[in-house]
């Protein structure tokens, strides 16, 4: 297979279709005119059980596998599950590219994290800053899967020759994203917490750590359209950032929240929570030099996920936290 545009009727897997990731690449794949897209909810397939992923992987022989599915959570959830957070990630990645490898796939995208950079690294973060420090230590197990899926990746070009290559998202947001106010990442989490604080009346919002620490945030449907740019263009070893090339403070950003969602209170920083890396921003220059640039305004992003929490609001909260539903495989 030689990379460059994609056949629109090329059978394509999507793991994990229902998540945050998964499911905007199912979407920016149907607006591009792709005809047969793959994917299994995770009550019919656990992709941590080996042998079924592979019985999975014979019946569908995908043309092109997009490895979104992960455990994922927010700074509490990696620093209370370290263990789950390692293994699961680690089961699913094998499963699925080991599988993918038995049926021939010669096109795979892996997903993973700009978590995976050092605590310290130099700012904005190249991609030549992986291994080069220690690691943020409240993710730090889910980092490290994270990196031996780039390094699975790698090994797969090495020794087989296939086109196998891995991006790495800034932190994402959109619809479809885990509201839990303890255990989502901190934008859909304060999204909730400031929703429910204007609704009762609340004269407080508690903001953990400091409020200090930088981000940069991208909208899941950004990632999407780079989805489609990377299988058709980047074909390197090396993994790719994918991101917005700036950043706010956590209080800026929940100043923006506060004022979308309509909160008029106070916001108090809860110091005894942890802040985690002190800044984490990517550098996106060789993104950039492919073509792609991200189209979605911070605020205008942030507006529309608002809209979606609140017309799925029931689901939200009867799940703790709603995933997109899509058709299984066909």
């Amino acid at each position: 297979m030689s990379i460059g545009m994609i056949d629109r009727k090329s059978r394509i897997y999507i793991a994990g279709h229902r998540g945050l990731v998964g499911s905007a690449a199912w979407r920016a794949l149907v607006s591009a005119g792709f005809e047969h897209l793959i994917g299994i909810g995770s009550e019919r397939l656990d992709l941590r059980d080996r042998n079924s992923v592979f019985n999975f992987m014979r019946s569908i022989r995908p043309d092109t596998v997009i490895l979104a599915a992960s455990r994922v959570g927010g700074i509490m959830a990696n620093s209370m599950h370290p263990a789950e957070f390692i293994s699961d990630n680690l089961q699913i990645q094998v499963n699925v590219m080991d599988a993918a490898q038995t049926v021939g796939v010669d096109r795979l995208l892996f997903l993973g994290s700009s978590c995976i950079y050092p605590k310290h690294a130099e700012q904005p973060i190249h991609e030549s800053s992986l291994l080069t420090g220690p690691l943020e230590p409240t993710n730090d197990a889910y980092a490290i899967a994270k990196i031996a899926g780039v390094m699975q990746t790698q090994a797969h070009r090495r020794q087989y020759g296939v086109h196998w290559i891995s991006a790495m998202p800034t932190n994402l947001y959109g619809p479809g994203d885990n509201f839990d106010p303890e255990t989502a990442h901190v934008l859909p989490a304060l999204i909730r917490r400031f929703h429910e604080a204007a609704e009762s009346g609340a004269g407080t919002v508690s903001l953990w750590g400091t409020g200090t620490p930088r981000r940069e945030f991208l909208h899941v449907d950004d990632l999407g359209r780079a989805i489609i740019r990377l299988l058709e263009v980047y074909d390197e070893a090396e993994p790719i950032n994918v991101g917005v090339g700036k950043d706010i403070t956590i209080r800026e950003l929940a100043e923006i929240l506060a004022e979308v969602v309509g909160f008029s209170g106070t916001i108090v920083q809860d110091i005894s929570r942890p802040d985690g890396t002190p800044r984490k921003l990517l550098d996106i220059s060789r993104l950039n030099s492919l073509g792609w640039e991200p189209q979605i305004p911070l605020r205008e992003g942030i507006e529309a996920t608002y809209r979606w929490f609140l017309e799925h609001k029931v689901l939200v909260y009867q799940r703790g936290h709603h995933r997109v539903v899509r058709e299984t495989a066909r």
